[in-house]
């Protein structure tokens, strides 16, 4: 997300309100010089202390959803600032809403002191999608007629055209509720670590509103027929004992190893972590299922203080041969972040359109090269601009079952065929692409991205205007 830059203010811990406003005002006096990079001369950082915050508007931008508006509030609390740049604790308030179509509500709670030597992250969110990306399973066992919606849309006549081939074909409509508390401790030296959380979702999924999409349309341009997550259902590859919704009611546990220097932009370090689901009908779980997630995340500084190379290995996998079709798309973490979309789109492998390879067990990768090109102070604030390089993949390695279990219709058999092809295997998704970061205070991060994929199977290309680091 792109934020437009809100006040900040500090504020003390303690009764002594005054000494400590006093101390505020002289941050950066007495403050040595040093060489900042290219030669300039800079301040060492601004030591932030107390509590920053702002509310801001949202403004962003992401080609798998449109344009990002709203609001949010984001809230750092330094204590003392001894631990600058990590903050003590950190709030995280957003609505906001996509020209496309989805509404997100996200309200996140992190603090490190709260439990003594426990970490606690608290989660909340709800999201309406009005035209979710759905391309099917399996990666490239599902054929992305790409040729024929591209066509579709350079016609300025569109009388005839079929209407399965407008972007309406490849989307659904889903609501979905989550809510999850985590914890870590210490196992050993603050490098080894447990983990602990429960989670709850409930999700909706539908075919898309048609008077939505065809609103403000004329006859030739409205969408009408069946879309492929309609035909996925004809098919029998989407059950109709979990149509409509479906509960999640789960606990995770997990290790986690964290040698990073510091979290928000690390320089330095290693971040790996192990972790179980189990989501059993005890527990409220409508379909019961079992997950399994290892990533390893490895920072190493080329250019001391200028140049990093950073990449993350995933692996996402079920336990058994069954999970219920609504959890595929969902990217599940433990840690003061909320639960993601599956893979593809920003936060997982850049370019490949959103939630393009789904399947039991899933790979991805991220290579990159993080530079950062010029530091400075203003406003009080500590400043820097980077730039980034980047390589991504991922592939679907253990297939969800689409094999055509419909009616004998041979006519719906051949259209079954014209998008699933079983007998091959999926192949390497790549994308490649290049960034700028606005890092302010060195835990607000803005973030530019643009990433191509290699196969137009995975899309055209698409920009992200977004907050954070990858990983």
């Amino acid at each position: 997300m792109l934020m437009l830059w809100g006040m900040t203010s500090t504020a003390q811990n303690d009764s002594d309100t005054l000494k400590y406003a006093e101390q505020q005002a002289d941050t950066t006096q007495n403050v040595p010089k040093k060489k900042g990079l290219f030669g300039r001369k800079s301040g060492e950082d601004i030591v932030k202390k107390g509590i920053s915050f702002g509310p801001l508007p949202v403004i962003a931008y992401d080609q798998d959803k449109g344009f990002q508006f709203g609001a949010l509030l984001n809230l750092y609390d330094y204590a003392d600032g001894s631990n600058y740049p990590n903050p003590r604790q950190q709030w995280y308030i957003e609505a906001s809403a996509y020209t496309k179509g989805t509404q997100q509500y996200f309200l996140t709670y992190d603090t490190k002191h709260l439990i003594p030597h426990v970490r606690m992250s608290l989660a909340t969110t709800v999201t309406f999608d009005k035209a979710m990306d759905f391309y099917g399973y399996n990666g490239y066992q599902s054929d992305y007629h790409y040729e024929d919606v591209n066509y579709w849309k350079k016609q300025k006549d569109k009388t005839g055209m079929p209407s399965e081939y407008m972007n309406a074909f490849y989307r659904l409509e889903r609501l979905a509720i989550t809510a999850k508390a985590d914890f870590v401790g210490t196992i050993l030296k603050n490098k080894l670590f447990w983990q602990a959380s429960y989670y709850f979702g409930w999700y909706r999924y539908r075919d898309i509103d048609e008077s939505k999409i065809n609103k403000g349309k004329d006859s030739t341009e409205m969408f009408s027929g069946k879309t492929l997550y309609e035909k996925y259902i004809d098919w029998g590859i989407i059950p109709q004992n979990e149509l409509d919704e479906g509960f999640t009611s789960a606990l995770r546990i997990g290790i986690m190893y964290d040698t990073r220097d510091f979290e928000a932009a690390p320089s330095r370090g290693i971040w790996t972590e192990a972790n179980l689901t189990v989501a059993p009908q005890f527990l409220g779980t409508t379909d019961a299922y079992y997950r399994y997630m290892f990533t390893f995340r490895h920072y190493i500084p080329l250019v001391k203080d200028r140049l990093t190379f950073a990449y993350r290995l995933n692996y996402q996998g079920t336990v058994g041969n069954y999970l219920p079709y609504y959890i595929l798309p969902v990217f599940s973490n433990i840690g003061r972040e909320y639960d993601r979309d599956g893979i593809g789109g920003y936060r997982t492998v850049r370019g490949l359109m959103r939630d393009r390879v789904q399947a039991l067990d899933v790979g991805f990768f991220n290579l990159e090269f993080r530079w950062k090109m010029v530091q400075f102070h203003l406003w009080k604030q500590n400043i820097y601009l980077g730039l980034n390089a980047f390589c991504d993949g991922a592939i679907a390695v253990r297939n969800y079952d689409i094999s055509y279990r419909g009616s004998s219709d041979t006519l719906m058999q051949k259209d079954y065929e014209e998008y699933v092809n079983t007998t091959k295997s999926d192949g390497l998704h790549l994308s490649a692409g290049g960034g700028l970061r606005i890092v302010i205070n060195r835990n607000f991060i803005i973030a530019i991205d643009y990433a191509k994929p290699f196969n137009k199977q995975d899309g055209k290309g698409s920009l992200y205007i977004n907050t954070g680091y990858l990983f």
